[in-house]
């Protein structure tokens, strides 16, 4: 192996902060997803309550690295529409049963 392949191997990737919170936030979302289901198709009273204890931890993670991104502006977030709201429960007030 001659020195430009070393140096090419060695070569790291640097990202960015936001890419970095970005993945940080993604993976927070598929790890509370998936402790959610395993709380809520849980057999054992017990092991329901540890799932969901490191639930909350994971849901207190996510929004901290959300609160972050949104501070630095790298997650916006729009306002809702009072009228789409207004819509959206009756939408959902018709649909019960």
């Amino acid at each position: 192996m001659n020195a430009k392949q070393t140096q090419s191997q060695t070569q790291q990737v640097n990202f960015k902060d936001c890419e970095i919170l970005n993945d940080a936030l993604m993976s927070e979302k598929q790890v509370s997803a998936t402790y959610n289901t395993f709380a809520g198709e849980c057999a054992s009273e017990q092991l329901k309550n540890a799932f969901l204890n490191i639930l909350d931890d994971e849901h207190r993670i996510q929004s901290g690295i959300f609160q972050d991104m949104r501070s630095r502006g790298w997650y916006q977030v729009e306002a809702a529409d009072v009228n789409k709201i207004k819509q959206a429960k009756q939408t959902l007030s018709s649909q019960q049963c």
